[in-house]
């Protein structure tokens, strides 16, 4: 017999945590080679841990929720024969194993009773709810915790810190009551929480899932934080409609894959974005950091109807073919689930394509803490002057409008609109005779 231990795998350069969401396998339940133990989450993306031996599940070292690191150890397998010599592992002797189990049983029953912390404003990590837990620190105390992690997050020094000063901390009372008038500052606006939603005997009530309630933090977090402002331009597509029509079967059957719009457009956004790297930026407090590669968002639309954004990494090196196979890799594992936590790192801009759902134009939100997003309407045979050298007459053209979102606290009209313009000048000029 031999113990293998099943770590938490590495999951991309940006990604060192993930939090454990379902247990598929439990103690005692037979596993083989290559078979999923267990579901984890990152901030965007969810995916499996496999095992890498067949053998029995013996120990599970974390439960539901705990926070995880990449590397540690999360279970223990016990293998009939030495497979496990091959794998580059540290045994752990059954002695640690059980002092490990039991100071982990001893830490839960020291727990404070549960809090509940959904009254909180703030997105709260596992591992912070649980520190809170057991030093007993009050929802109220983590509400006025300024925390220094991505979108004010509270994180773990952050709570730990208020915990070692905890003695010189003002009281945080609960709100109360009173029927004097109390004048609020206007400098300082307080975040209201919703009113009460009334519920009829006829009314279902369904609890968000996990990337729902991520998905509506981040986009309250973007409009609190960034002065959004937007500018739309129509755009005569006619050329790039014609020229699909005309070569989308032989793409396919030269390369393997579907063209659809979308590459052409990612194609005119990176080159606007080497046009104007202003766009290219991202803010972190007072500064401005200019990024040096033209990593392009997609967002995605997943069949659950949540939405997530993988990532063209150095858009601006691919050609047409090149967009195309990343779009269509990307957009196929989205929808079956099977991006890694890399691919939806590292976003520097975001295009969102409104049209499939035959919107015309939108006002989307920003992809923190990028600062800028297009949204490409639907494409649409209109009436249109068409100019020539025999005079102007009405013709049907193939127009769309693109809608673009931008940080106005460091991007101006001035850039925003001539970005947008920018786009909206390659795509008119595209080629209807270029070669594939």
């Amino acid at each position: 017999m031999a113990r293998f231990e099943l770590k938490l795998p590495k999951m991309g350069e940006s990604v060192a945590e993930a939090t454990i969401t379902n247990w598929l396998k439990q103690v005692g339940d037979k596993i083989e080679a290559d078979e999923a133990v267990l579901e984890i989450a990152t901030d965007k993306v969810d995916s499996e841990v496999p095992s890498e031996v067949s053998g029995v599940l013996v120990e599970q070292l974390f439960g539901k929720d705990d926070l995880v690191q990449v590397g540690q150890t999360i279970a223990i397998i016990e293998t009939e024969s030495s497979e496990v010599a091959s794998i580059e592992t540290q045994e752990v002797a059954p002695e640690a194993v059980a002092e490990v189990i039991k100071m982990v049983n001893a830490a839960q029953e020291s727990v404070a009773p549960a809090v509940d912390f959904s009254e909180s404003e703030k997105f709260l990590s596992p591992l912070v709810k649980n520190i809170a837990k057991e030093e007993g620190v009050s929802v109220a105390e983590l509400e006025a915790i300024n925390g220094t992690g991505k979108e004010g997050r509270v994180t773990k020094n952050d709570i730990l810190e208020y915990i070692k000063n905890r003695a010189n901390q003002p009281v945080v009372a609960e709100p109360v009551t009173t029927d004097a008038p109390v004048q609020k500052p206007v400098a300082a606006p307080i975040a209201q929480k919703a009113a009460p939603v009334s519920v009829s005997g006829g009314d279902e009530i369904i609890e968000m899932d996990r990337m729902r309630k991520l998905i509506a933090g981040y986009m309250v977090a973007s409009v609190q934080t960034s002065a959004h402002v937007q500018s739309f331009i129509e755009v005569d597509v006619t050329n790039i409609v014609k020229w699909r029509e005309k070569n989308k079967n032989a793409f396919e059957k030269r390369e393997g894959e579907k063209l659809t719009y979308t590459p052409i457009f990612m194609e005119a956004v990176a080159k606007a974005i080497k046009d104007y790297p202003g766009m290219n930026i991202s803010v972190d407090g007072d500064y401005i950091i200019k990024k040096k590669n033209i990593n392009l968002g997609m967002a995605a639309s997943l069949p659950n109807g949540n939405l997530i954004v993988p990532v063209i990494k150095n858009a601006d090196q691919l050609n047409l073919v090149g967009m195309a196979k990343a779009v269509n890799d990307l957009g196929g594992r989205a929808k079956a689930g099977k991006l890694k936590p890399d691919d939806t790192q590292g976003g520097t801009y975001t295009v969102t394509n409104v049209g499939t759902f035959g919107s015309v134009f939108g006002t989307p939100i920003l992809n923190q803490p990028q600062v800028g997003i297009l949204a490409l309407g639907a494409i649409r045979k209109v009436p249109a002057v068409i100019e020539t050298p025999e005079g102007d007459f009405i013709g049907i053209r193939q127009k769309m409008f693109l809608s673009h979102s931008y940080d106005h606290r460091v991007v101006d009209g001035a850039l925003g609109g001539s970005f947008v313009k920018r786009v909206a000048e390659y795509l008119e000029a595209f080629d209807i005779n270029r070669d594939l």
